[in-house]
């Protein structure tokens, strides 16, 4: 069965519903929301219903359905609990042309009530066809979950402005082309807002805005002319955690999805690449293993070029930006600008790799602090990690040969049998984790990037507790 997604306008329209029960109830406000002008026939009703009858929200007819009721009407619903009185319900409607619901039963039924999820004058309403309502149901649970609580007020300061381009921009491919950059843009009612500077301003005046957005593609180091007008958050600069799409935070996944510009690092995986958009340009920034086919500079340059044209670009970095991400270079970089930026947050890898081993990284025990560090820095320095004998060390990017960093430790009087764990491609497909002691540390097998080190006696603690939890285990069954 296909069936046509239509959202009516039912605004001093006639309507009928048969019933006043539980379920005629759960129909009442969807229907009373749309203006429909609606009449209630049944020979009883719940109090709520009797409620809003002397309210005049809804007229109630006190007796039993006759088919003279239906006449008139634009749609009826039946939603009794005798499928007798439905089945007439139904029938009577067919034969007057009208559009009938008979609720729980999909046969009877010329449409069916979406599961509606609501932003001010947006609408998202899911439908299975009337196979699983409970479905539905869910799916608008999970979708409501994603939308920001907002979008009822920017859609309505969306509308006002789309208004005034249509009066103010003769009809053609460049007022369409407007409407949709709008549409991908911060927009309020301020008369101040960038977004209604630009769309109020006149195309003739050489607005080459929609040109910059299709000359950026692969060029680097392109900087428009500064005073260029932004939307409020012109670059996110997003965590795009330790490689799990499921890791996302909820704002990274909407940020992802709607982005016109993604430029991410080189460990990104394709399933979150995947969820942008068909339309997104995607580039690859990434710096690996020393291997540099992009300057810092010039990934600081092309974010600011795409900004500058007005598009939406996010900066997706692996992990969390702000930790060992270069986030301080970048972040310079926009506000010498003068271009707005937002910080989305993500999972650091030092989380997922804790996760992998089974391990906390501090424990009331072992471990009241934590360390981090990386194998990378701007500059050499011979300063020693401090010593904290009840700290959890993690070691970002610890390179494929761990014999320096071992010696260094042991030099610095961390014993030999300290707990390590080196985690390879941590919540990825392909996770390894290999467990050893400083001693052998540099003895260990190489391990595909990215991988991360974590040492401390916490990283032990878990097969402790494992220990522990088996002997007690074999207590039982003495």
């Amino acid at each position: 069965m296909s069936l046509l997604p239509v959202f009516l306008k039912l605004d001093g329209r006639r309507g009928l519903l048969v019933g006043a029960g539980s379920v005629a109830l759960d129909k009442i406000d969807s229907l009373l929301r749309t203006g429909l002008r609606l009449c209630v026939v049944a020979p009883g009703a719940r109090p709520e219903i009797r409620q809003m009858a002397l309210e005049n929200k809804l007229e109630w007819v006190e007796r039993p359905f006759e088919l003279a009721d239906l006449d008139g009407n634009f749609l009826a619903i039946a939603a009794t609990d005798s499928p007798e009185v439905n089945a007439r319900v139904y029938q009577g409607a067919v034969e007057r042309n009208i559009l009938a619901n008979s609720v729980d039963d999909t046969p009877d039924c010329d449409f069916f009530f979406g599961s509606v999820v609501r932003r001010g004058s947006l609408q998202v309403a899911v439908s299975t066809g009337g196979e699983s309502p409970a479905f539905a149901q869910r799916l608008r649970r999970e979708i409501d979950a994603q939308l920001p609580e907002d979008l009822g007020e920017w859609l309505e300061n969306l509308g006002q402005l789309r208004r005034e381009v249509l009066e103010q921009h003769p009809r053609g491919e460049d007022r369409k082309l407007l409407l949709h950059e709008l549409a991908q843009r911060r927009v309020c009612e301020s008369e101040s807002c960038p977004s209604r500077q630009m769309a109020l301003a006149s195309l003739e005046e050489g607005d080459s805005s929609m040109e910059m957005r299709d000359e950026l593609a692969g060029v680097f180091g392109f900087l428009p002319e500064a005073g260029a007008n932004f939307s409020a958050e012109a670059v996110h600069l997003v965590g795009a955690g330790p490689g799990d799409p499921d890791l996302l935070t909820v704002k990274a996944v909407r940020l992802i999805q709607t982005a016109d510009v993604i430029l991410h690092d080189d460990l990104v995986p394709q399933a979150i690449l995947d969820l942008a958009s068909p339309s997104a340009e995607i580039v690859n920034v990434g710096k690996r293993c020393g291997t540099k086919n992009i300057t810092q500079h010039q990934i600081n340059a092309l974010t600011i070029a795409h900004a500058r044209a007005r598009r939406s670009v996010v900066r997706l970095k692996n992990g969390d930006p702000l930790l060992f991400g270069r986030a301080a270079e970048e972040m310079t970089a926009l506000a010498e600008a003068d271009v707005p930026f937002v910080i989305v947050p993500g999972i650091s890898a030092a989380f997922a790799a804790a996760a992998a081993v089974g391990c906390s990284l501090t424990d009331r025990n072992q471990a009241s602090s934590v360390v981090f560090s990386t194998g990378h820095r701007a500059e050499p320095h011979n300063r020693p990690l401090p010593r904290l004998e009840d700290a959890t060390r993690v070691v970002y990017m610890p390179g494929r040969d761990l014999n320096l960093l071992a010696e260094e430790w042991l030099e610095q009087g961390f014993p030999p049998d300290l707990p390590c764990a080196i985690v390879s491609r941590a919540a990825q497909p392909g996770q390894r984790v290999l467990r050893t002691t400083l001693g052998a540390l540099g003895q260990a097998a190489p391990t595909l990037a990215p991988s991360l080190l974590i040492a401390g006696r916490a990283v032990g603690e878990v097969n402790v507790t494992k220990q522990r939890a088996a002997e007690q285990t074999a207590e039982k069954h003495i």
